[in-house]
């Protein structure tokens, strides 16, 4: 799987550089999202610009990707998918689960408004 990672105080981009999320690259894709939790990370963006075709195993790591931040309080955020990742996304209903953003730009925006929202909500006391 080829991908890149730009870790950022707040999140870290994950961009990847493939043209199929299938069954070849999904495994790697659950695991990476797992370690940069692992580490720490707490808001993960996914930039899958380059991604042009995905299958049920490409939507099951978004999903693990999506359960393991938000379990965390994190947000995970979908950004520049395909016409055919979003038709699939759509099917499965799960437009309403994933955080999906047109550009990188307004992913990052989301993740500090998220984390504002939580800074707030700590000094509330929820």
């Amino acid at each position: 799987m080829k991908y890149t990672i730009d870790k950022q105080e707040k999140y870290s981009l994950l961009r990847l550089h493939e043209e199929k999320m299938d069954s070849s690259v999904a495994p790697g894709l659950k695991s990476e999202l797992i370690t940069l939790h692992a580490e720490g990370v707490r808001n993960i963006i996914l930039d899958l610009s380059e991604v042009k075709y995905t299958d049920s195993s490409g939507l099951s790591a978004l999903l693990v990707g999506n359960r393991i931040v938000q379990e965390d309080g994190g947000i995970f955020v979908l950004s520049h998918l395909s016409d055919h990742t979003m038709k699939l996304i759509k099917i499965s209903q799960l437009d309403s689960v994933l955080n999906i953003l047109p550009t990188v730009e307004e992913a990052v925006d989301a993740v500090f408004m998220h984390e504002i929202e939580r800074d707030l909500k700590k000094t509330d006391g929820n």
